[in-house]
């Protein structure tokens, strides 16, 4: 099987965890998590990373820090992961959906502005919903497939509207917006490491952000809540959420591969619009002129969706639809979506990932894109 987004581990990962079983340090401290901290506040141009077990758990200890509590509303696209509506539900918060961009895919900010214009109210200085009262308290932005939105006018956005706002970047690190890193732009930013993304530590994420007090309150909280460096004396509720040392080291080893795994991305990028240019109504991701994307996943769009789908995975050239539009889950039908086109949806009807390992082959491409050119 030629793998979707399978893991490239050809750098000094072997070497790493071999140093972690040698002096014992595999668990949750040791030197290599502060290392890969520091590797990926340098390289995204944060003060303050913070390792985390997942991107999820990264989003969670997010919305709490900043206090996202029972009946707030936090904003996010309605097409994303799942795990961006996940965290939202588990600091009993509940959340409105944007339809998202037919081009880019990402959250429609026309949308989103149309309905804070027309549906909010600011008392006390604090941004509520019209209907209920309840405070609006967050965005969550989401990097879909390394692609970004105008992350300044967002910004703006919040500010207008005294809305935090967070970055889920799982899918974007090394992605940028006129020049500045995903992750950068909000209050916190939340990178995942799974095995599928651009660089995995196994599983793992990171919290990057440029608040010293919300650094602290993240390793704190991450940690259980210890206060004491010999006692077990913990002073709030908290979580196990702190990376393995051994995961970080595999992420270093990661981290040093980054930009070539970059450049892999784009090569395979230019290779499959190359390729699929002009071929039956195939069509791709728009990235903003303003956007440098990561393109960690390659996808496109055709109303063949289904017979490309079954004839790929058929021949083991492993593709997945995209997900499904997050309206259209059970947990989440009776949240609050709003929509004029339902973009979300045509797109997950026609969109499919196809094989873009950043050690993918020239043969295996060429698979792919014979694979794909035979349904046409």
């Amino acid at each position: 099987m030629v793998l979707l987004s399978g893991p490239n581990l050809s750098g000094n990962e072997l070497k790493y965890i071999k140093d972690c079983i040698d002096t014992g340090w595999v668990s949750s401290v040791g030197s290599y998590v502060t290392d890969l901290e520091n590797s990926v506040s340098k390289y995204v141009g944060s003060k303050y990373a913070v390792a985390m077990s997942s991107g999820t758990t990264a989003l969670h200890l997010s919305l709490k820090i900043l206090n996202i509590r029972k009946d707030d509303y936090v904003i996010a696209p309605n097409l994303t992961f799942i795990a961006t509506l996940n965290a939202i539900k588990y600091t009993n918060a509940n959340p409105i959906l944007i339809d998202v961009d037919e081009k880019s895919w990402q959250m429609n900010l026309d949308l989103l502005e149309k309905f804070l214009n027309n549906k909010t109210r600011q008392v006390n200085g604090k941004c509520t919903y019209k209907e209920d009262g309840k405070i609006i308290k967050a965005i969550v932005a989401v990097h879909v497939l390394g692609n970004m939105c105008d992350m300044l006018r967002l910004v703006k956005i919040c500010e207008a509207y005294n809305i935090l706002l967070i970055e889920d970047a799982a899918e974007s690190l090394g992605s940028k917006f006129k020049g500045k890193h995903s992750g950068t732009f909000g209050n916190v930013g939340c990178f995942s490491f799974n095995g599928n993304k651009i660089i995995t530590c196994g599983g793992g994420g990171m919290i990057v952000t440029n608040d010293e007090n919300i650094a602290k309150k993240a390793k704190h909280l991450s940690t259980q809540a210890k206060a004491d460096s010999f006692e077990y004396f913990h002073d709030e509720i908290g979580y196990n959420y702190r990376l393995t040392n051994v995961s970080a080291a595999i992420g270093l080893a990661q981290m040093e591969q980054l930009d070539k795994f970059i450049k892999n991305k784009h090569y395979i990028k230019d290779f499959y619009i190359n390729s699929f240019r002009n071929i039956g109504d195939i069509t791709f991701q728009a990235i903003n002129d303003d956007v440098f994307s990561n393109w960690w996943l390659f996808t496109i769009r055709s109303k063949k969706q289904k017979s490309l789908l079954e004839s790929l995975n058929k021949n083991k050239l492993q593709s997945r639809p995209f997900w499904i539009p997050m309206n259209n889950l059970p947990m989440f039908k009776e949240d609050l979506y709003v929509t004029e086109e339902n973009i979300s949806n045509l797109i997950y009807k026609s969109a499919l990932s196809i094989p873009c390992s950043t050690n993918i082959n020239q043969e295996e491409l060429l698979r792919v894109v014979e694979c794909i050119k035979k349904e046409f």
